[in-house]
């Protein structure tokens, strides 16, 4: 299962949460999806910082904060905020007894750029 991100405008979550059901119904597990409205609200949460603990912690496994902050040879705190964030959108989870972990295989981030108005 992969996560799409992706800049898109109001109610693409409601397309993107029918593309979740449809996919259900066929017996497939469904991507997830998570929407921005713009760029800069996307890369606001999804900063390098935290998409380069994505990829730490999907490398080595479930695995405490502490953990992942000496992986990652970063600050504690920060690394506890930043993971923080992203439980909150859903692209990291955490099990009952504290370990945080990547469920998904990759991260698709998806920015379209303005149309080219045509020559009349």
């Amino acid at each position: 299962m992969k996560a799409i991100i992706e800049v898109a405008k109001r109610g693409a979550a409601i397309r993107g949460a029918r593309q979740q059901i449809a996919a259900s119904r066929r017996g497939q597990v469904p991507d997830f999806r998570l929407s921005f409205e713009s760029a800069r609200a996307l890369f606001a949460d999804l900063t390098p910082a935290r998409l380069e603990l994505l990829d730490t912690l999907r490398r080595v496994g479930p695995c405490s904060v502490y953990a992942l902050a000496k992986a990652a040879e970063r600050n504690y705190s920060n690394v506890h905020t930043d993971i923080g964030r992203l439980e909150e959108i859903g692209l990291v989870e955490r099990t009952e007894e504290g370990s945080v972990s990547v469920p998904y295989e990759s991260v698709e981030i998806l920015v379209p750029l303005a149309q080219v108005a045509s020559a009349a």
